[in-house]
């Protein structure tokens, strides 16, 4: 079967995630800019990862634009964000994120696998800078003791560089794509 993986990285986690999953698979990787539809059509099975994004997903245009060449072919979608997704709060709520992205049809087909990325704030645009500062004013009008512990760590590290990239937190990924 011919994978395709595809990709929608701003800082890079995503990315380096595509290039994991495209190497163990050993298929090509593609920025959602080169992706054309005949690489869709020609691909058996398409693997999209994107960053997560105020409850968006990046790039997922490449899926939801391209839902007819997809027809029949197994979708698979990863996303790489901050939050924890083995916090079973955060699994649900990007989840329900990527799925009002996908609509309820794709929604229903598509297979969802959930990465932890990295963030550098010396890196960040403006906008995300101001996002995260505010998240963090935010979190700690609750007082900190109130703050659940992902909410602590983030103000904890706020202003520098966290990476939870993990190679090895594709394998339940790699091991369902190589199921089908």
């Amino acid at each position: 079967m011919e994978y395709l993986v595809t990709y929608a990285s701003k800082y890079g986690s995503t990315e380096r995630y595509a290039r994991w999953i495209a190497a163990a698979l050993d298929c090509p990787c593609k920025e959602v800019r080169e992706v054309r539809e005949e690489d869709l059509a020609r691909c058996g099975v398409l693997i999209h990862g994107g960053g997560l994004y105020a409850g968006g997903l990046s790039g997922i245009r490449v899926v939801t634009d391209h839902a007819a060449a997809l027809a029949g072919k197994p979708v698979v979608v990863f996303s790489c964000g901050l939050a924890d997704p083995a916090d079973p709060v955060n699994a649900e709520r990007i989840e329900a994120g990527v799925s009002r992205a996908l609509g309820p049809e794709l929604s229903a087909r598509v297979r969802q696998f959930h990465l932890r990325g990295a963030i550098d704030y010396q890196r960040l645009n403006p906008l995300h800078r101001a996002m995260m500062a505010m998240l963090r004013k935010s979190a700690l009008k609750k007082g900190y003791e109130n703050l659940r512990d992902e909410d602590r760590l983030m103000v904890d590290t706020y202003g520098r560089r966290v990476d939870f990239t993990d190679e090895a937190s594709i394998a339940p990924l790699l091991a369902y794509i190589r199921s089908l």
